[in-house]
């Protein structure tokens, strides 16, 4: 499942992987997983994290791209 670009637009939203990764957060403080089910949601969270980031930063992008240059004042 690796992608080939980094243009290409992930196809879960900030909402959707937000969503999973709190989900993820409460089944990890919950207890009562194995190792393995505690290490496999801890990297699930990780990818959602950086998920989650890259859509801040888009958003991020796209406000500094569409504000007035304050740069002269």
């Amino acid at each position: 499942m690796s992608s080939t670009g980094q243009t290409d637009e992930p196809t879960t939203t900030y909402e959707q992987a937000r969503e999973e990764l709190a989900d993820v957060v409460r089944r990890l403080e919950a207890g009562g997983l194995t190792l393995e089910e505690s290490l496999a949601l801890w990297e699930r969270g990780e990818e959602l994290a950086k998920l989650c980031q890259h859509w801040l930063d888009r958003a991020r992008e796209r406000l500094a791209a569409a504000a007035p240059d304050d740069a002269d004042g």
